[in-house]
């Protein structure tokens, strides 16, 4: 997870366009389960072993690793947790070198030695790439292309998809909805990664935190409308309306897919979650606030206004505190659970 800046809204949106590209939208993975991301950047965290006995004793399946850490996998997979498997950006260069023979290589010695093919769902090659690592970007899809060539040559395309981890900044317009738009700057590397995702039926994935757009822009982005409050102001985008920014930056997501020609593509959220401490919004009941709510649309499979009844796949930030993330503060106190395995707020994941 990285700062970034709070979105940044305008423009209408048409109801009927609206459901027609929601019922062209092909769901990826079990959407209708909750997934964990899992980060291991502290120096108190629970062995893997005990990570993964936590997962299944709050009935959690899934869980998304940052990094192919060898001692890790085995754990969560022998659990059986299906994972989301990160690339490192560091690896970029050399899986888009490599071709498929050298992606193969580091699939078979980096993921599938340590765990099981039938648990692992997706590959995230690089994480917000385009935000902040910006030498890897020429990389990225020719990377994403070898692994998805490699997954094939062992029958496993269709199983194992491969996608890459944007943060929500991606978008260069978000209001209203309707008015989604990416990047310019990243459009070179996002048409031809959003063929090859249409192509595999793979999802766009995208990292969100209102917490982050609220503290960074806290007149126009209001507390109750971050948190899903009842009360907080809705924001209307001509048939549509919002009463969250959860929905709301997913839909100004899906409008730039349409505005690209890719609105059949799905959505996954990556990351999304809210601290504990560091600013004076960072509190557990906020935290519990937002995440129950978040917990509770997966499991009743909730759609958005423009992608109705089509459920969002969502992975929380983050199992633990992690001591040793860099930036500001609150950014060390996302974890959902504290190192003795005892909750950090009132959460149930049933």
């Amino acid at each position: 997870m990285a700062t970034r800046a709070a979105l940044c809204w305008r423009h209408v949106a048409v109801f009927a366009a609206a459901l027609l590209a929601a019922a062209a939208v092909v769901v990826a993975g079990d959407p209708g389960k909750i997934g964990i991301c899992h980060g291991r950047v502290g120096s108190n965290l629970p062995p893997p072993a005990a990570a993964a006995a936590l997962l299944r004793q709050n009935g959690i399946t899934k869980a998304r690793l940052f990094l192919p850490d060898p001692a890790v996998l085995p754990a969560f997979a022998a659990a059986g947790i299906d994972l989301m498997v990160g690339v490192p950006n560091e690896n970029l260069t050399f899986l888009s070198a490599a071709g498929p023979d050298g992606a193969l290589r580091w699939l078979q010695s980096a993921v599938l030695a340590h765990a099981p093919a039938d648990r692992v769902r997706y590959l995230a090659v690089g994480n917000e790439v385009l935000y902040n690592n910006q030498f890897y970007a020429p990389h990225l899809v020719p990377a994403m292309h070898n692994l998805h060539a490699a997954l094939v040559s062992l029958g496993l395309g269709d199983k194992v998809k491969v996608s890459s981890a944007h943060a929500s900044s991606v978008l260069a317009s978000s209001y209203p909805p309707s008015a989604g738009a990416f990047d310019a700057a990243s459009l070179d590397v996002l048409r031809p990664m959003l063929r090859f995702l249409a192509d595999t039926g793979a999802p766009f994935m995208v990292n969100t935190y209102p917490f982050i757009s609220y503290v960074n822009d806290p007149v126009n982005v209001q507390l109750g409308y971050a948190l899903f409050g009842a009360g907080a102001p809705a924001v209307s985008d001509g048939a549509l309306v919002y009463t969250n920014m959860f929905d709301a930056t997913v839909d100004a997501l899906a409008a730039a897919l349409d505005r690209e020609g890719f609105g059949a593509v799905p959505i996954a959220v990556t990351e999304t979650g809210w601290p504990t401490a560091g600013h004076p919004a960072a509190t557990p009941q906020n935290a519990a606030a937002y995440n129950a709510k978040i917990v509770e649309r997966v499991a009743r499979g909730a759609g958005t206004p423009r992608r109705p009844g089509v459920p969002v796949e969502v992975f929380l930030f983050d199992l633990y505190d992690e001591d040793g993330k860099p930036g500001a503060e609150f950014e060390r106190h996302f974890g959902i659970f504290r190192a003795d395995g005892s909750k950090a707020y009132n959460i149930n994941f049933a």
